[in-house]
């Protein structure tokens, strides 16, 4: 049989280190995107990318600090037009407001005599079956 000694606090160092380089490559791709992402010229980004990939840690550091800025900017413009884009998604599902609504113009179309009591009452059953 045999016996393996992997102290506890060895599992614990090598997770950590684990979470730490998977942190570093989310990051890395993070990097990568806003490089292409961005406003730049073609020799900046292909400076970038050549440096970020020849020197990955510095690379991604430096990157942070000179654009750090810059990303969250483009990060908060990119959240709120995903915002906008579902709020008026959103509206343009929610339509005019249901059967509810429906009934309220129906009913005032009846009260205003646009409507007679017998087209009332055959519109009336569709809107409540619907």
């Amino acid at each position: 049989m045999l016996a393996y000694d992997y102290p506890l606090l060895g599992v614990f160092w090598s997770v950590f280190i684990f979470f730490l380089f998977l942190a570093w490559l989310m990051l890395l791709f993070r990097v990568f995107a806003d490089i292409f992402r961005s406003d730049m010229g073609g020799v900046a980004k292909a400076i970038w990318s050549i440096f970020v990939i020849i020197v990955p840690f510095l690379g991604v550091l430096i990157y942070v600090i000179a654009h750090g800025d810059d990303m969250r900017s483009r990060d908060i413009a990119g959240a709120q037009q995903n915002e906008e884009a579902f709020r008026s998604y959103v509206q343009q599902t929610a339509g005019s407001g249901g059967v509810a609504s429906e009934l309220g113009k129906l009913s005032d179309l009846h009260a205003s005599g646009v409507l007679t009591e017998a087209e009332f009452d055959t519109h009336k059953p569709k809107l409540l079956s619907s």
